[in-house]
């Protein structure tokens, strides 16, 4: 057997057992709002564009993971409606033959713009970073507006996405008080809802640890309100599900610090400049772009992608060493 052949018969699996099947790809690092957990306000050391991946670069390292079985990507930042061309990248991405997903993260400051074409383009999914239903409140965490965002939620429900995904990092102190508002928000549009916990990242760290809340705290305060009763929801993430009885909405809890979910991780990130990162709590990484520009055969590459996965650590170590991961979530992709 030759090695294109072993390569052709290779599935992505890890040192522990996971199988490898979704990518989230960051196309930027950059981001029109500064929300006070991922990104420093005066923070600019950004990626230069000639350190970007190319559009062809891009196709061509998440065709090879396809050939490998990956079959679910999702697109983030930074905010990746800034990077210009999306639409078009998009449209080349779910071309891929693997390829049987393709979602998009977004603070949807611009998503009233894109939704349509991003839509007829094949992304079939949106996860739509939201903290706060109150305008003041919202220019506190972000230092933006909450009004585009709030329009571009509409226009991607207008657009025919299914399902659309809140995602509300629950903090203390901060915005505690609004989780019964985000659940009627959700009920009234039929999105779906998911809280998170803060995480230690880079210069981040302090801001996530002092408003730190343990997601358990808040299902407990729902199910003072609400009939939870347990639900599922198809996709690659780690989110756990209830549903509140009688009704279509779901609630999600992401909790990588109270009930990690390690065992069960089937992703990997690629950040913009090339760099393939085998967990987001380990400073575990490939650098592709290197590679790619001196010339490297879709087999080799292959062969790197899968020695990379066997580089996998087992489990994140948020709770035993807070301050180990220095990069920043936007510099890592969400």
């Amino acid at each position: 057997m030759d090695k294109t052949t072993i390569h052709s018969n290779a599935a992505l699996t890890d040192p522990f057992g996971r199988r490898i099947e979704y990518v989230r790809l960051s196309v930027t690092d950059k981001c029109n709002l500064r929300c006070f957990y991922c990104m420093p306000k005066d923070f600019r050391d950004f990626e230069q564009p000639e350190h970007w991946l190319t559009f062809d670069e891009i196709e061509r390292v998440i065709r090879v993971f396809t050939e490998l079985g990956v079959a679910r990507l999702r697109l983030t930042g930074g905010e990746p409606l800034v990077r210009k061309g999306i639409t078009e990248l998009s449209s080349r991405l779910t071309a891929l033959p693997g390829l049987s997903d393709l979602s998009l993260s977004t603070n949807a400051t611009l998503l009233k713009k894109h939704a349509a074409s991003l839509h007829e383009a094949g992304v079939s999914r949106i996860n739509v970073s939201l903290d706060t239903l109150k305008p003041e409140r919202f220019k506190e965490i972000t230092g933006g507006e909450l009004q585009p965002v709030l329009d571009g939620l509409m226009a991607a429900k207008e657009a025919g996405f299914t399902p659309i995904k809140i995602n509300m990092v629950a903090m203390k102190g901060i915005n505690d008080d609004e989780f019964e508002d985000m659940v009627g928000f959700c009920l009234q549009h039929g999105f779906t809802l998911r809280f998170i916990e803060t995480m230690p990242m880079g210069a981040t760290s302090d801001d996530a640890t002092d408003h730190y809340l343990d997601l358990q705290t808040v299902k407990q305060q729902l199910a003072q309100s609400y009939d939870l009763v347990p639900g599922v929801m198809p996709g690659g993430g780690p989110a756990r599900y209830v549903q509140i009885k009688n009704t279509d909405l779901r609630i999600g809890f992401i909790t990588p610090i109270s009930q990690h979910f390690c065992e069960t991780c089937n992703r990997v990130r690629l950040s913009v400049d090339g760099t393939l990162y085998l967990c987001l709590g380990q400073d575990d990484k490939v650098e592709l772009r290197p590679l790619l520009r001196n010339g490297i055969t879709d087999d080799e590459l292959k062969t790197v992608l899968i020695d990379a996965i066997s580089l996998k650590p087992e489990k994140h170590e948020f709770n035993n060493k807070p301050d180990q991961v220095v990069r920043l979530m936007s510099m890592t992709g969400g």
